[in-house]
């Protein structure tokens, strides 16, 4: 089952730990800097048969980015090393080819013993460990994983979009 029940608790500070930008030099703290707001986490690969999903979470970040969402990027070549080595290249090809601009993360391992602290968190939150890349989970303001979806289900499937709705509304209404 690719999608896990809404309000599912993450462990606490799952936001607390900071990622490079892509052939970045600099650290991003993810608390500081995406604390509060809605979060689609995706582990991404540019040689995979779902990279083509980058147009929609691009349309998805760009749509909903001015009401406290953000779509962050981890490329990894975990499944069947889908992904350039060079992260410069990723950074390239993410850009020419989908016109990414939503935030991209360093390289990082999302399964097995090396998988990041991040993605460690994400699936004893879910239950649910990435089975391939573009696995998807939904983090509402509150640091809680809301939901997550496999590579399957695209970004803008209605399912999707649904949840990501629902999380800016609760914040808009106190809830």
């Amino acid at each position: 089952m690719c999608f896990m029940s809404m309000q599912v608790h993450a462990a606490d500070g799952l936001l607390d730990r900071s990622y490079r930008p892509l052939a970045g030099k600099a650290p991003v703290d993810l608390q500081e800097a995406y604390g509060g707001k809605v979060l689609l986490v995706v582990n991404t690969a540019s040689k995979c048969g779902f990279t083509p999903q980058f147009e929609a979470l691009e349309e998805l970040h760009a749509r909903y980015g001015d009401r406290g969402f953000a779509v962050l990027g981890f490329p990894s070549g975990d499944f069947k090393e889908q992904e350039f080595d060079d992260e410069a290249e990723i950074r390239e090809f993410c850009t020419l080819t989908y016109g990414v601009k939503f935030p991209m993360f360093e390289k990082v391992h999302v399964v097995g013993p090396e998988a990041t602290a991040l993605y460690r968190d994400l699936a004893a939150a879910t239950g649910a460990t990435p089975q391939w890349n573009f696995h998807k989970y939904l983090i509402g303001r509150d640091g809680r994983v809301l939901a997550n979806w496999g590579s399957r289900t695209v970004p803008d499937d209605p399912e999707v979009v649904a949840a990501i709705e629902r999380a800016l509304q609760a914040h808009a209404t106190g809830r």
